[in-house]
């Protein structure tokens, strides 16, 4: 059986059962067939089906399908009920004061940050259970009362404690999961949390400031996005627009590697450069190459250094989608969010034994960073990869091209990718590996450059000029191995207005008008094979976009195609972030950036909030 199942315990759930035996058949069917499965897999994708007119119902999908909303609440199917478990501002140790506007930085930094996005729940006992949850950004409107206008130093360091991560630990009160302030694993890390550096980028003189010489110690991680986790207990949590913290009061002019990352002598409105001098570009230009990374924290811990793992790479992390190939390598997907950039893939040098317990823990130091090209005519919506090796000597990544050595090409893999001809892509973000662990999938949010920017052209896994609704895009290792260089890929489903648009822009025969969305971004799989869908997109209800209703998320069934409604969020927000219960019988989902008075109603200040999903029999989610 396949190591990426056997991450969590099983129970004694039927459909999942089934779905097991599934697996286990495929899975010797794909070491008698070898390259023969990719075949049989890609000849049944929906697109396909529909194509043929034979798109057969879900049986893996039990609920009946909720329609869009617009309203400022969480909406889910009937026999389902959506419960606020924590949102941002609420205490999280014992001392900590209440949430109130007027809190300072340092009752902030007691209480849970701001606009969470990606999490992993971490059993503890039947009854006792931490979630660690990344805080990607702030509201300034809403975090001070003057809305964020001549910030002042504590200012500066409450907006900075707002950021990172908040680990929470929870108990069961009555059959329902709470916050428990007196958990002696509640942590918060912020942008002033010392973390090491590692891998082979550690020491290296584009890392070293002032006030680190070394180049191992950095303070702080911030807008954090989306999350992996380990099956050796940790928990990944990615640095995404790092770029817009970084500014100064003078101009500079900075290089092409500056540009290339967003990274100029502006910010987007924090100011935190005015108060903490390392976030002043002109004084210390090597501060950026310290963010844009993964970094592995230790949950159960927290007193422990969070690490920032260079091997995997500096660009706008999405996720860090991670699973055990058959042969023990750790293999982690990534997505840079940002329009036409790529899609990377890190293999680790050592291998994971289970027997090794805390031993695995340094697998993610070293490894192959590789980055993909896709091929495939442009009317078929599949064809064929390749992993493009980021390797200081190969594939023109040499001294003559910018690249002196391998940390070069970690800190500026963006350039690297570039260099050895990788596929701009429309915003990878989330990746999700299926619970066959031979299949993976990727969001392709938008990009209104595609196809208008020379740099962007039209290709075959990016086929729409604009592409304003997103789609996701999935591939298979060759013979099932995800350490090998080639796959094979088709696109799962195309967002679209089929009542509005034609042709591509109606979306693939699986999207109609019941189950219409945009901007796929956060995804993941439960322990069944069900798809889960979140969206980021745009919310007007109108225009290209009317009858959509504010943002939601959706479930499929991957083998048949099938795309129903589950749950739409509150108004203005995005719905993000994922993680089960092992019994698959409490689902967490993210609201983030509420733009009206959600959760509190009334006049109340709109505050991102985790939620988690039950189903009025105590049954399992999605069934």
């Amino acid at each position: 059986m396949s190591k990426h199942i056997d991450q969590r315990p099983l129970d004694a759930e039927p459909e999942f059962n089934r779905f097991i035996d599934a697996a286990v058949s495929r899975r010797r069917f794909l070491q008698g067939a070898g390259a023969a499965s990719t075949v049989a897999f890609f000849a049944a994708n929906p697109v396909a089906k529909a194509v043929a007119g034979s798109m057969s119902k879900s049986e893996l999908l039990g609920f009946e399908a909720i329609p869009t909303s617009t309203a400022d609440t969480v909406s889910v199917p009937a026999g389902y009920k959506a419960d606020v478990l924590v949102s941002w501002g609420d205490p999280i140790f014992a001392n900590a004061p209440a949430f109130s506007q007027q809190n300072n930085a340092d009752a902030q930094a007691q209480q849970f940050g701001d606009n969470n996005d990606g999490m992993t729940f971490f059993p503890l006992a039947n009854d006792r259970a931490l979630l660690a949850v990344n805080n990607e950004y702030i509201n300034d409107e809403y975090l001070f009362t003057h809305s964020g206008e001549n910030i002042s130093a504590d200012d500066a360091r409450k907006s900075q404690a707002a950021h990172g991560v908040s680990l929470v630990e929870l108990k069961k009160v009555d059959g329902r999961w709470v916050v428990n302030p007196q958990g002696r694993l509640n942590r918060r890390i912020t942008a002033y949390t010392e973390m090491a550096m590692t891998g082979p980028a550690a020491s290296h003189s584009l890392l070293k400031t002032a006030a680190d010489p070394s180049g191992q110690k950095i303070l702080g991680t911030f807008n954090n996005c989306a999350n992996g986790e380990t099956p050796w207990g940790t928990y990944l949590t990615c640095e995404e627009n790092f770029n817009g913290y970084f500014a100064s009061e003078k101009t500079v002019t900075l290089g092409k590697t500056y540009q290339r990352y967003g990274i100029s002598d502006s910010d987007w409105g924090y100011d935190w450069y005015k108060h903490d001098e390392r976030f002043d570009v002109a004084k210390h230009p090597n501060e950026p190459h310290r963010f844009g990374w993964v970094v592995e924290i230790d949950p159960m811990d927290p007193n422990s250094t969070p690490k920032k793992r260079s091997a995997l790479g500096r660009f706008k992390h999405e996720n860090a989608a991670l699973t055990v190939n058959d042969d023990g390598h750790v293999v982690v997907y990534m997505g840079d969010d940002e329009r036409g950039e790529h899609l990377y893939k890190f293999v680790s040098e050592g291998k994971y034994d289970p027997s090794k317990g805390r031993a695995n823990r340094d697998l993610l130091e070293n490894g192959t960073l590789y980055v993909a090209k896709f091929t495939g005519s442009d009317d078929e919506l599949k064809g064929q990869g390749e992993w493009l090796e980021l390797t200081f000597g190969k594939n023109g990544l040499t001294p003559e091209n910018g690249f002196p050595d391998q940390a070069s090409v970690l800190i500026f893999a963006r350039e690297a990718a570039t260099q050895v001809g990788a596929t701009t892509m429309d915003r990878p973000e989330w990746v999700a590996v299926h619970a066959d662990n031979k299949h993976v999938f990727c969001t392709l949010t938008n990009n209104k450059h595609r196809g208008v920017k020379d740099s962007q052209p039209l290709n075959a896994a990016n086929p729409r000029t604009k592409n304003p609704y997103g789609h996701i895009i999935r591939w298979a290792p060759t013979q099932g191995d995800h350490t090998q260089a080639t796959f094979e890929w088709d696109i799962f489903v195309m967002a679209g207005h089929p009542e509005k648009q034609s042709g591509l822009m109606a979306g693939t025969d699986n999207i109609n008008k019941d189950n219409m969305f945009n901007s796929p971004d956060g995804i993941g799989f439960d322990r069944a094979g069900r798809l889960w869908i979140q969206t980021d997109g745009d919310y007007s209800n109108e225009g290209d976009f009317a009858g959509m209703g504010n943002n939601q998320m959706l479930c499929a069934d991957t083998q048949t195609g099938e795309i129903r409604r589950f749950l739409t969020g509150p108004t203005s927000c995005e719905i993000t972030g994922l993680t089960f219960t092992p019994d698959s019988r409490t689902m967490f989902v993210g609201v983030q950036h509420p733009g009206a008075h959600f959760p509190a109603g009334g006049d109340g200040i709109p505050r991102s909030s985790v939620i988690m999903i039950t189903k009025d029999d105590g049954g399992v989610i999605g069934t």
